[in-house]
């Protein structure tokens, strides 16, 4: 029996998430972290249905519509082999019914595990573009898309991280239910990769309540941010001061540092929530650092942002075996 075709899309939404997301309160953390009781929350954006959750699928509604509207019969994007981003977009590639080409970064490994196999697992090709850096990478997801149309087919491309305006603006739609979920919100803790979801969460709440953690996935995030946020907003972007701390990128993106692991392993055992070691470990271990350094104070409202990236912890070299913090 044939299957059906891919869903309905209008030109700007492709429907991929369970809206809105829980926001949830975090008690026991915040007590620990010397905040008040209800102080504390923390939005499940890894809760969000797809593919095994996190921030990309907000982005993924808009992009892959975007793509689709354009014609796309393929669709092609990059990350670093345990990019969640990757993950999630060939989860959409297979709800919408598109294939997915997904160009890495590295050599392909011996034993697949974390998001690469849930890549396969959901159907997606994979091409290795080997130790490349970004424009090396931009070259490979060209080669890989100019391989689509030589065959016959309609590539779109979709970007490191589905970060350009288009994906930023989901996160614009993100920061207003946030604001509908908890009006007196002081402080939102988010990680910051590609920068899409920091920008459009600054656009709708103003770069004053919104706490960027720098991970090292590009080489300048504060760049990177304001030009997204520019490309929403260039007014606000232009006259803005954006609050992003980069002191917990440690020896670089892939690395699991000392503070991401004590963080990771407080939230475990205070709210039995688990965090990935390079995005939502280290917005973590910021929130710990802003309480200590009072960037996050008592009192008022903050959310951690939950991004997902769950799969990443099983395909991350530093994260087994666990020892204690």
């Amino acid at each position: 029996m044939a299957l059906p075709p891919h869903r309905p899309t209008g030109p700007d939404t492709a429907a991929l998430a369970t809206l809105p997301t829980p926001l949830e309160p975090m008690p026991r953390l915040g007590v620990a972290l010397g905040l008040g009781p209800d102080d504390l929350w923390v939005k499940r954006d890894d809760l969000i249905g797809l593919g095994g959750g996190g921030n990309k699928v907000r982005k993924l509604e808009r992009t892959m519509a975007a793509a689709l509207h354009d014609g796309a019969d393929v669709v092609v994007t990059s990350g670093a082999p345990q990019s969640n981003h990757a993950r999630l977009t060939a989860a959409a590639g297979a709800r919408l019914g598109v294939p997915v080409v997904l160009v890495l970064v590295g050599d392909e490994p011996a034993t697949e595990t974390g998001n690469l196999l849930l890549d396969r697992l959901l159907g997606a090709r994979i091409v290795w573009a080997g130790d490349v850096g970004a424009e090396g990478l931009a070259a490979a997801v060209q080669d890989a898309a100019d391989h689509e149309r030589s065959a016959g087919r309609r590539p779109g491309v979709i970007p490191f991280g589905g970060s350009n305006a288009v994906g930023a603006r989901a996160y614009e739609d993100a920061g207003r239910e946030l604001i509908d979920q908890a009006p007196d919100l002081r402080d939102v803790v988010v990680a910051v990769g590609s920068g899409g979801t920091m920008a459009g969460l600054v656009s709708a709440l103003g770069p004053e309540r919104v706490l960027g953690v720098d991970t090292g996935a590009v080489g300048d995030a504060v760049d990177r941010v304001r030009s997204l946020w520019g490309a929403i907003a260039p007014d606000d972007a232009a006259a803005g001061t954006l609050r992003i701390r980069s002191d917990l990128v440690g020896a670089g993106y892939e690395v699991l540092t000392d503070d991401t692991r004590a963080a990771m392993q407080l939230v475990a055992r205070t709210e039995g929530i688990v965090l990935d070691p390079v995005y939502t470990g280290r917005a973590a271990a910021g929130l710990v650092a802003g309480v200590r350094d009072g960037a996050v104070t008592a009192g008022s409202r903050t959310v951690l942002l939950h991004s997902g990236g769950l799969p990443g912890l099983f395909g991350h070299p530093h994260a087994s075996p666990w020892r204690e913090a």
